[in-house]
């Protein structure tokens, strides 16, 4: 049958405006489902790669190529191609390329035949086919052992430069015969003898000599071992052997490149193959009379294997792992993880990687099933009074993670990252009758979760960290962001393993530590909590009160402005923002005598404020009802009369604040909103009565009474330790009489010098002493409805 394909050649226009070859291929067409449409494929004659796809436009018009004449755009191009030459090309019967005959005599001319025909493609491709049919290539090699022996260093430069230029030409089949058993040695021989090199390489004394095979197991199959040796030397010769590749020669050593890449791909489905080879494998590794020696090739091997799998396509890597699995590779990796040897532990982990990162799911149904097998026989033991000590694959890879040397931790790091990959449900599977998430974090909060806190939970015994060194900070800050994963990923396991073990408390401890990361680690763990808004999680912080190690650091990190000051003023920020109620009420209710100077932000008068709202509304539920059917009405007016409304508000000077009420667009003044109003206004008239009769009685006040500030930050009966500050005791930051005060009172972390019950404040009457309350320039502030609909920058405002 005929062969209606096209023979072309294909090429791509570089960075340079250049045009590079690509190889030589058949096009054909077809439908690709993934570009939607029919489209044109080149596969390359060699080795059948895919050289160039592309989807036919059916209203783009296509045309035979032309030949190209110099580009008007550049000052430089590629030289232009006689007509003639192309149609000769395209018909391939035209005569070939004559070579010199193969002498010693000639080895000049040869060298610079090789040379001038690596510029033009269609010279390329006659001097392949003339080398290929031929025979040449071993003609060469026997001058090679000539020159050796006469010792002709010139006719040995000429070789070197004639052996380069056919790895230049890109030809498998010509690769074929240069890496076959008789002449790859010679052909690396060639390659000794640079020219621009004093003195030859000794590549071949290499590999004869240094370089040795092992065979950690008997290869029966004589093909698979060339195999083996061959895919060795040919990546030798890559990687040692040849100069590093021009610009303009990279794309020529792609058919190396994909030479080495199949001979991968045999050997692994050479080896997968062979049943008793990986029997044997297997079988040694996990033997107890396997020396130690042996066992660290083992495991080498093991792991080059699997290095050699990436190689392979996705359905052979699918049924590689299967061969692995069925061969007992998980079993067998952890017998090697609880070796002593350190070598063999580390390649053991690296494979357990490739295993992780290929089927996590294979790895979780594992331990699993081991976990209940463990179980059963646990039970079997009970009964007989005897302890069963389970050792899970998944616990192994944490007590390495914990116990790991390495100054550096890299090996622990690693290990995070695979265990955070496992207890990740993205990659967990959901089927109608089974639920990996369920099934396996069940499985992980009862079997290994004390594992992972054990190093958090020995440290935080009392109220500072029992070992602050460099390396356990490290670690710990490893599990700390292991468990904050697990807090935004996981829901109720996460939750009762907090809650019931108390763990935020212990994981707050660390915000003693000399080691900032590690203090931001803990804090970025509670924020996490936080950042749930959960009942359950507020409840167990309020009854534990636990926000005094974060008020306690940032009252010890003083008027340094620094990620620790921004990180806790954020968390509280967030309560704010998100008008967390209980959380909100606990913080005024316990720990506004520390907070209440803070004056550099307006974060904790805010939330002064929106206690007081709150308290409100529980002394009034009525005002909280209408002030429910106001932002109700509010909600619906169209959108583009409350944008109109905010850009007044932006545009209005605060003179225009009267009485705590917004200047509102008249087009909002109608007479049901006076209606709903009255009451509001009503209110109004009766506070500002209340606190002028205040400001009367303060007025009388001897302000030469006043003292320094004093609080005690008091906790339930029920903690451990009570939070006290006095000047005569104890010296807080920007405190009178503690050293290192912050000059500033603005500064971030300071406290006023003279505030007391009452302060001296300047009106347009002249000095007066009155009461100085947080929010009496914003009483615009009080109808929280208001704040509620306006955006977050238009809040700053009312708060500065």
């Amino acid at each position: 049958m005929t062969d209606t394909r096209r023979r072309v050649k294909v090429y791509t226009l570089n960075e340079d405006r250049q045009w590079d070859d690509r190889g030589t291929g058949h096009v054909t067409s077809g439908y690709v489902e993934r570009l939607k449409g029919m489209s044109l494929l080149v596969r390359a004659e060699s080795d059948g790669s895919l050289l160039l796809e592309s989807k036919i436009n059916p209203n783009t018009a296509y045309q035979k190529q032309q030949v190209q004449g110099k580009d008007p755009s550049v000052d430089i191009t590629q030289d232009l191609v006689d007509e003639s030459e192309e149609e000769r090309f395209d018909d391939m019967s035209s005569p070939g390329l004559e070579l010199p005959s193969c002498e010693l005599s000639r080895l000049e001319e040869i060298a610079e035949l090789v040379a001038s025909s690596l510029p033009s493609p269609l010279r390329r491709e006659k001097l392949a086919l003339a080398l290929e049919n031929e025979g040449y290539i071993k003609k060469l090699l026997e001058l090679f052992h000539v020159c050796e022996d006469l010792e002709n260093i010139e006719g040995l430069h000429h070789l070197y430069e004639i052996i380069k230029g056919i790895f230049l030409l890109n030809r498998t089949a010509l690769f074929e015969v240069m890496f076959s058993e008789e002449c790859i040695m010679d052909v690396i021989g060639c390659l000794e003898y640079d020219p621009s090199l004093s003195q030859p390489r000794k590549h071949r004394e290499f590999l004869t000599k240094t370089a040795k095979f092992k065979e950690v197991i008997p290869i029966s199959d004589p093909e698979l071992k060339q195999k083996i040796h061959q895919t060795y030397r040919v990546q030798y010769i890559q990687d040692m052997v040849l100069p590093t590749p021009s610009v303009f020669e990279e794309n020529m050593l792609s058919t190396l490149h994909s030479f080495i890449f199949f001979n991968k791909v045999e050997i692994v489905g050479m080896l997968q193959e062979d049943e008793k080879f990986l029997t044997d494998l297997f079988a040694q590794l996990t033997d107890e009379a396997t020396d130690e020696e042996k066992r660290q090739e083992l495991v080498n091997f093991l792991k080059e294997f699997c290095a050699f799998s990436q190689t392979l396509q996705p359905q052979n890597r699918d049924a590689f792992f299967k061969t692995l699995s069925s061969m007992g590779i998980l079993p067998a990796l952890e017998v090697i993880l609880g070796m002593d040897d350190a070598q063999v532990r580390s390649a053991a982990t690296d494979i357990f990687s490739y295993l992780v990162e290929y089927n996590p799911s294979m790895v979780r149904e594992f331990v699993m099933q081991e976990a209940q097998q463990n179980d059963d026989v646990s039970k079997k033991l009970t009964e007989q009074k005897i302890t069963n000590k389970d050792i899970l694959l998944i616990n192994l890879i944490i007590e390495h993670m914990i116990c790991d040397t390495d100054p550096e931790l890299g090996g622990a790091v690693q290990l995070m990252g695979l265990l955070r990959t496992l207890v990740d449900p993205e990659n967990m599977l959901a089927t109608a009758n089974k639920t990996e998430k369920t099934e396996f974090l069940g499985f992980f909060y009862k079997h290994c979760m004390h594992v992972l806190t054990a190093p958090l939970l020995a440290n935080t015994t009392e109220e500072k960290p029992s070992k602050d060194d460099f390396q356990t900070a490290q670690l710990l800050a490893l599990v700390l962001e292991l468990l904050t994963f697990c807090v935004e990923h996981h829901t109720y396991h996460i939750k009762n393993y907090i809650i019931n073990k108390d763990i935020l408390r212990r994981v707050l401890v660390l915000m003693a530590s000399k080691h900032a990361f590690l203090a931001l680690c803990a804090l970025r763990f509670k924020r996490k909590i936080i950042g749930l808004k959960d009942e359950f999680y507020n409840r167990y912080i309020m009854k534990s009160f636990l926000f005094e190690p974060v008020v306690k650091a940032f009252l010890n990190n003083g008027s340094r402005y620094n990620l620790m000051n921004s990180a806790i003023i954020e968390m509280f920020e967030f309560i704010r923002v998100e008008d967390i109620k209980s959380l909100t009420a606990h913080v005024i209710e316990n720990y506004w005598k520390a907070l209440e100077d803070v004056d550099y932000v307006q974060t904790f008068k805010g939330l002064k404020l929106r206690f007081e709202q709150q308290r409100e509304r529980q002394d009034n539920p009525k005002l909280d009802s209408m002030r429910s059917i106001l932002r109700n009405h509010r909600y619906r007016r169209d959108a583009r009369t409350l944008e109109d409304e905010e850009e007044m508000w932006f545009n209005t000077d605060d003179e225009d604040m009267e009485d705590g009420e917004a200047v509102v667009p008249p087009s909002d003044k109608t007479k049901n909103d006076e209606d709903i109003m009255e009451p509001i206004s009503k209110f109004m008239e009766r506070k500002k009565l209340k606190e002028t009769e205040e400001k009367e009685v303060l007025l009388k006040t001897n302000l030469s009474g006043r003292q320094s500030p004093s609080f005690k930050l008091s906790l339930s009966s029920g903690t451990k330790t009570n939070l006290t500050s006095q000047s005569s005791a104890t010296n807080l930051p920007g405190s009178p009489g503690s050293p290192g005060s912050p000059g500033s009172p603005g500064s971030p972390g300071s406290v006023s010098k003279s505030t007391s019950q009452t302060a001296a404040i300047t009106t347009k009457g002249g000095l007066v002493g009155l009461v100085d309350y947080p929010d009496d320039d914003e009483e615009d502030d009080e109808d929280e409805d208001k704040e509620e609909s306006l955006p977050l920058s238009k809040k700053a405002k009312l708060e500065s």
